[in-house]
């Protein structure tokens, strides 16, 4: 008698399981393209994370949005103060390595841990506003630590005189941009104008400070200021175009 072969188990209860997954599969896609599409068809801003969201939220509350705003302008302010609140902290982390042991250290320390937050903050707005830094930054990055540690080993009085002078050259920046931005529905840009008040109010800061710590008394004190000025001012004409 030969052996017949057990009977194979139906496939039809498979073939449903797999469909139904399927099925699941494409709904889910078809929920989430949904969802893009209505975002892309109201022009909502949408960072690229939770962190970024955030921000867009709080700036779109003061009728500041991507659509709404002189972007030409934006970008250029933006991406500039960005790049000089770097450069600053790479100045005093030059000063920072030089005398940061010393009795001046400690008020260095506190400019540069405002200067920590200036960054943060137009960290922030890149963004928020999706703004690309200047392509010079690792070039900042470096001549900043240089001039800071450079100035330093004047002594003292070098440092706060190159403090003075690139402090000076920044508000002098900023005032510029809050006329700007004065001149274009200041208040559809109140929020952004409200920081760049506050940074240039604490730049003005940190300039006293410097000339209360003998600045003046820097070897050559004139002609250095007037050397790290210039350069400030070809840092920022570079920077908002690059």
């Amino acid at each position: 008698m030969r052996h017949q072969p057990a009977p194979r188990a139906p496939l039809a209860p498979l073939r449903s399981r797999s469909s139904s997954a399927a099925s699941a599969a494409m709904n889910c896609a078809r929920a989430v393209a949904a969802c893009c599409l209505w975002r892309l068809r109201t022009g909502r801003l949408q960072p690229l994370s939770a962190y970024g969201r955030r921000i867009s939220v709080r700036f779109c509350s003061s009728g500041m949005t991507l659509d709404n705003i002189n972007r030409e302008a934006v970008d250029r302010i933006i991406r500039v103060d960005h790049a000089g609140e770097y450069g600053a902290n790479r100045i005093y982390a030059g000063q920072m390595a030089v005398l940061g042991r010393t009795s001046v250290g400690p008020v260095i320390q506190k400019m540069w841990d405002q200067e920590k937050d200036h960054l943060k903050k137009f960290n922030e707005l890149m963004v928020a506003f999706r703004v690309r830094p200047t392509i010079l930054m690792p070039f900042w990055n470096v001549v900043g630590f240089a001039l800071g540690a450079g100035t330093a080993l004047l002594g003292k009085e070098g440092a706060m005189a190159c403090t003075v002078a690139v402090e000076e050259s920044i508000a002098h920046h900023y005032n510029n941009q809050i006329r700007t931005l004065m001149e274009k529905e200041p208040e559809k840009y109140e929020e952004l104008l409200q920081v760049i008040r506050k940074f240039r109010d604490e730049e003005l800061e940190h300039h006293d400070i410097g000339l209360e710590h003998d600045a003046e008394l820097a070897p050559a004190y004139t002609v250095l200021k007037s050397i790290i000025q210039a350069g400030c001012r070809v840092a920022i004409y570079l920077s908002e175009r690059l």
